[in-house]
């Protein structure tokens, strides 16, 4: 049986409607869906510590990265299938109707900022929970979160804007993967596909690396507060740009000017 693609057009328009609904959303409403999303990625880099901790090998060694970054996704499964909000999806989504000019930049502004804030509080509260709690349990050490956090704060702040462009990029292609998926299993697909792409090239996500580096400023004495908010500060702006400029901007353009 063949499953007729979705057109072009109806996924734009499906994108826009999705970001107008976002945009003029209330603000509780907001708020909570953002700090579920900031709690729910973290299960992402706790996953990866566990695998990390009972794997034979390392980072370098292709069965533990591809465990990794299978482990990395998992969160994401849980915040897209499960619809909470996410700031680097809505720096696609949202972006969308203001293009259309069917939303203002301040009704953008808005959601970028409650999204935003929500998440990474939410990020940091799953992380609170997780080295107070979690190392009773001897099931992930406190070198593997020292390790996942290494991996991201170990590059000079040029490499950690690129990429997080890069990461970016990748996120919008997901939320522009995920509206024209038909069914649930082709989302979790996409979801996996796209994510475990993020997780095996360690590239600087800025809420799920939010969690991953505030486990080394907990748990590692070589990762400090000053680390951590210069991988927050660059993640998330080049996460915004790979979002806004390669993924909403020119899918928006070349379908509205030349597609179907």
């Amino acid at each position: 049986m063949v499953t007729e693609q979705t057109p072009t057009p109806e996924i734009l328009e499906s994108l826009i409607d999705s970001g107008f609904h976002e945009i003029h959303r209330e603000t509780t409403g907001l708020l909570l869906s953002g700090f579920s999303a900031g709690l729910d990625i973290g299960f992402g880099p706790l996953l990866m510590a566990v695998v990390l901790t009972l794997s034979e090998g390392g980072y370098g060694d292709l069965r533990t990265e591809v465990l990794l970054a299978s482990a990395y996704s998992v969160g994401f499964v849980f915040v897209v299938i499960g619809r909470s909000e996410l700031f680097t999806e809505h720096t696609t989504v949202a972006v969308m109707p203001v293009l259309d000019g069917r939303a203002s930049y301040r009704g953008l502004a808005r959601l970028w900022g409650l999204v935003y804030v929500s998440n990474v509080v939410g990020g940091a509260m799953f992380t609170l929970l997780v080295v107070t709690m979690f190392p009773d349990l001897g099931v992930a050490s406190p070198e593997a979160f020292a390790d996942i956090a290494h991996k991201l704060v170990d590059h000079d702040l040029d490499w950690l804007f690129v990429a997080g462009i890069f990461a970016g990029w990748l996120m919008g292609l997901l939320a522009w993967l995920v509206s024209a998926a038909q069914e649930t299993t082709s989302r979790v697909l996409f979801v996996w596909l796209v994510t475990a792409s993020i997780g095996i090239l360690h590239l600087p996500h800025s809420i799920a690396g939010n969690v991953e580096v505030l486990f080394g400023v907990f748990l590692s004495p070589e990762v400090s507060v000053l680390d951590y908010a210069k991988f927050l500060s660059l993640a998330t702006l080049g996460n915004a740009v790979g979002g806004v400029v390669f993924v909403g901007l020119l899918k928006y353009t070349h379908v509205v000017r030349g597609g179907q």
